[in-house]
């Protein structure tokens, strides 16, 4: 009497969702080693110099905001940071770039006529792309060998 096993679609199918599963929602961890950004900022002229920031999620950021030219203000859309700068004093801000996405920093005080248009951005970039890029890299190899070795083709 011959056992018959059972398709391996029924134990490795579920097997490859469980792990797919894990890797695309396990939480996105802070670095294993967050750095200290030190970013000096400079508003003047309706703009903030510079204009972008990029740091990792984890990372601890922390900012020197100056002004060369009239009172601005700094305020960083999904943080609690909320600053006025007034010419030749400068402000401190420092904050964990816990959550990965684009935020919005702006002018809270009123400057002049292009106020509205005195913005930047603070990109925090996730840390873990590679990981799970490998991860269904790993999971797709593993599945063509064991339809290759099901179908016989592995062995010869």
């Amino acid at each position: 009497m011959r056992i018959r096993r059972p398709p391996y679609r029924f134990v490795v199918v579920p097997l490859v969702l469980v792990t797919m599963a894990v890797v695309f929602w396990w939480p996105a961890s802070a670095n294993a080693n967050p750095v200290t950004h030190e970013i000096s900022i400079d508003a003047a002229d309706y703009a903030y110099m510079p204009g972008r920031i990029e740091v990792r999620q984890g990372d601890q950021v922390a900012i020197t905001l100056t002004s060369s030219d009239v009172v601005h203000g700094f305020a960083l859309d999904g943080h609690d940071t909320k600053v006025r700068v007034t010419p030749g004093i400068s402000e401190r801000i420092v904050f964990t770039a816990a959550e990965a996405g684009k935020f919005r920093f702006r002018c809270s005080v009123s400057c002049g006529a292009l106020h509205p248009f005195m913005i930047g951005e603070l990109v925090v970039t996730p840390n873990s792309p590679f990981w799970k890029a490998a991860a269904i890299a790993l999971i797709g190899m593993a599945l063509m060998f064991v339809h290759l070795w099901n179908t016989g083709k592995a062995t010869s």
